[in-house]
């Protein structure tokens, strides 16, 4: 039986730890089917060699492809300094030859209606597929993604890394669902859901490490896990309340680059306004631990 949704999540994975608990909790999620990763942003080639070991460690066997290194809009690259510092033998996973582009572009044209992309690192890989292929907009099911700030004029990481890929891919009619930094700041990870994911085999215990890595950089405690929120608006609906549907702009210039503007009625965009954050937070730490258990089994 074919799952619920077939999923290609596009990543920035190895900076900020969400990537990488979102990419596990995908791969515990049985409603899904991950059709491929393909990764953004800097050193793409590093990303996909993580984003596999992440795959092998859930015992899966998940295309991994690297795209754009570039940003579109020319807008520099920030790189925290230790992606990949907790791997040995990185150089060793397998990436697929080819494009991460031209990967999207086939499994989402060759599959009409079928494909929904979960875009959680800047934009760049999706307009590229947008512009490399007219049909690709109107052939991906529905797009997910990570960014933006809808309450308040602060510019998102993700939107601002490369505004220029954003205002395309938001300007491209696709049906998209976004959850900004509104949201997803309701949802922390704290120490005692770390005891349940370190308990989840190699898997449990390599993401452990990242989010301790990610604590000792910001000199906290807790995280936000960004992207894993934003996966469950795609499978957990029900969680989540959502705008009418509207279109976003997105600020091109200046200090306020990147900031993100929704404006209901007329488009094909919503936004996450509510969420239930005890229960968000439940569902990603259990996916996560059912990701790294199947291989304990």
């Amino acid at each position: 039986m074919r799952a619920a949704h077939r999923v290609i999540l596009d990543t920035d994975l190895g900076s900020d730890v969400d990537d990488a608990m979102a990419l596990s909790q995908l791969l515990g999620l049985p409603a899904v089917e991950l059709v491929g990763v393909t990764t953004v942003y800097g050193d793409t080639l590093l990303r996909a060699r993580m984003s596999r070991r992440i795959v092998e460690l859930a015992g899966r066997d998940v295309p991994v492809y690297a795209g754009r290194a570039e940003t579109r809009s020319g807008r520099e690259i920030w790189w925290a300094g230790h992606e990949g510092a907790l791997h040995e033998d990185l150089e060793g996973e397998r990436v697929e030859p080819g494009d991460a582009v031209d990967f999207l572009v086939a499994q989402v044209v060759g599959n009409p209606g079928e494909i929904d992309v979960v875009a959680i690192g800047p934009l760049t890989n999706i307009a590229a597929a947008i512009e490399a292929d007219e049909r690709f907009a109107g052939a991906v099911r529905h797009l997910w993604i990570m960014g933006g700030s809808f309450t308040d004029d602060e510019p998102e990481h993700n939107l601002r890394s490369d505004s220029a890929a954003a205002e395309l891919v938001f300007a491209a009619g696709i049906p998209t669902t976004v959850t900004g930094l509104e949201v997803t700041r309701r949802v922390e990870i704290r120490r005692d859901q770390l005891d349940r994911i370190g308990a989840a085999g190699p898997l449990g215990g390599v993401i452990v490490a990242e989010i301790e890595q990610w604590w000792r950089y910001w000199n906290v405690e807790w995280n936000v896990p960004h992207d894993p929120v934003t996966v469950l608006t795609l499978t957990e609906p029900g969680l989540f309340e959502l705008s009418e549907p509207g279109t976003v702009t997105i600020e091109r210039d200046g200090e306020g680059e990147g900031r993100s503007v929704f404006t209901p009625g007329g488009g094909a965009t919503r936004v996450v306004r509510e969420l239930d954050a005890e229960a968000v937070a439940e569902h990603i730490v259990t996916a996560i631990v059912a990701a790294g258990s199947r291989v304990v089994a």
